[in-house]
């Protein structure tokens, strides 16, 4: 324990080591701030209503534990940094097909940089296909009948407005773990998506438990399940 004790104390006497640390929490403490700020137009009130009910038992509760719950609170990050993970995938299998990309991948430096530059043009247009997505979502999701976008807001200056917001956000996400990756601790991208998870794990969990006590769950699926999310959730992000 004592050496343990030893090695944070030594860790805090080491100036760079220091600001590095501070710099990589300053920015984590902003993502996790975003995923709480709601999109201009959307009801908070209705919004929270209609997800007392909701689970992580969809594809729509699965997406909002990668963000943090910035899903589920309509919030400016809700696309998380997952349009990014999407972009560079793609560059990634055009890689092995396509001659051009494969030529970007063979030339050192300057091909790792447009191929940087690709992806991060890949990032936006499917930021805002998938913020469009949401838009429809929102603008679907009614709460006693009531919309939680008011009928005076929901027209396309909204709509487009929110795809605009929504697409700054991964962005901005995306800026933040390059900026960690080049002047904090750790890779950036991997530590958004997993601070993200362990912020709403815990929600998960508490979901699974619900349905564990009103019959909808069997407790031996419940920790064959438990299981293969752990690995999923937590140890993916860490070693990427």
């Amino acid at each position: 324990m004592s050496r343990l004790t030893d090695t944070f104390r030594n860790i805090f006497k080491i100036h760079e080591l220091r600001q590095r640390i501070f710099y990589t929490l300053a920015l984590l403490f902003l993502v996790r701030l975003g995923s709480h700020v709601t999109i201009p137009g959307v009801d908070t009130t209705l919004l929270t209503e209609s997800m007392k009910n909701a689970t992580s038992d969809n594809l729509f509760g699965l997406y909002d534990l990668f963000v943090g719950g910035a899903f589920s609170n309509a919030a400016i990050f809700a696309l998380g940094i997952m349009p990014y993970i999407s972009a560079s995938i793609i560059i990634q299998l055009l890689g092995a097909v396509v001659p051009y990309f494969q030529k970007l991948q063979q030339e050192g430096e300057e091909g790792r940089k447009k191929i940087t530059q690709l992806t991060r043009y890949g990032t936006v247009v499917i930021s805002a296909m998938q913020a469009w997505g949401v838009t429809i979502r929102l603008l679907n999701i009614q709460v006693q009948g009531l919309p939680i976008i008011p009928e005076g807001v929901s027209g396309f200056p909204w709509v487009l407005s929110t795809i605009i917001i929504l697409t700054s956000g991964t962005m901005f996400m995306m800026w933040m773990g390059e900026q960690i990756t080049e002047r904090g601790i750790g890779n950036g991208i991997s530590l958004i998506i997993f601070i993200g998870i362990i912020a709403r794990f815990p929600f998960a969990i508490f979901d699974e438990i619900r349905l564990i006590s009103v019959g909808q769950r069997s407790i031996i699926i419940e920790i064959i399940i438990l299981i293969f999310r752990s690995n999923e959730y937590i140890l993916t992000p860490i070693f990427r």
